[in-house]
This record gives structure tokens, C-alpha cells and sequence, in this order.
């Protein structure tokens, strides 16, 4: 089953209690991949980059930054592919910003 992870901060400011190399997610992505569970990720712009589309009444309105007011701040994304809930959530548990941050695991939808 595939699932998305939310990398996220929850704070604007990112991770202040984190060290310089605690926020390292390269042996996470090596161990993933080697387990063939990792699809694809990335990091994200910070939240001030983000553009919000809607359209109402025909007209497409855009507003500058992320879709809710939240402190907590989506910085990356991973998808995954694994057996189940379970699984996902020891990978999620396993990667670096769920130390100081948090990690959101979410299933795609399924017919």
C-alpha cells in the first residue's frame, strides 16, 4: 500500500533543537531504498513560496502562502510503498525529523 509522508516542522523556524547534521535524512533515504520501500521525495520551499489556488464562482483566485494558518510547516515529502500501516509508521518513526518535528502518514486513496 502506498502512503504519503508529510516531513513537517512545528515551528516556522524549522528545527531549532536540532544540531547541525541531526536533520541528515541521507542514511533514512539509503536505508529505504536498499528495503525498496521508497518511491520518491523531496524537500519544499518553506511555506512563504507557497501559492494557493481556488476557484469560486469561475474565477481563480491565488493567494500567497500554504493552504491553512498553522505553525507547523510541511518541509518535505516521501512516498512510500509497504505492507501496511504498521510498516509505514516504523518508517516514518526511523526518519530524522521525527525527533524534532513530525512526520504525518497518510494512505493514498484506493478503489
Amino acid at each position: 500500500m502506498k502512503y504519503l509522508l508529510l516531513i513537517c516542522s512545528e515551528t516556522a523556524d524549522g528545527f531549532p533543537d536540532a544540531a547541525p547534521g541531526d536533520l541528515d535524512a541521507e542514511p533514512w533515504v539509503e536505508e529505504m531504498t536498499r528495503r525498496g520501500v521508497r518511491l520518491d521525495g523531496n524537500r519544499t520551499r518553506p511555506a512563504e513560496d507557497a501559492t494557493t489556488v481556488r476557484v469560486r464562482n469561475g474565477a481563480q483566485l491565488l493567494t500567497d502562502g500554504p493552504y491553512a494558518e498553522t505553525k507547523e510547516q510541511m518541509a518535505g515529502f516521501d512516498i512510500i510503498d509497504c505492507a501496511d500501516l504498521d510498516e509505514a509508521v516504523e518508517i516514518a518513526a526511523k526518519h530524522p525529523v521525527a525527533k524534532f518535528g513530525m512526520v504525518e502518514v497518510r494512505p493514498f486513496w484506493t478503489e
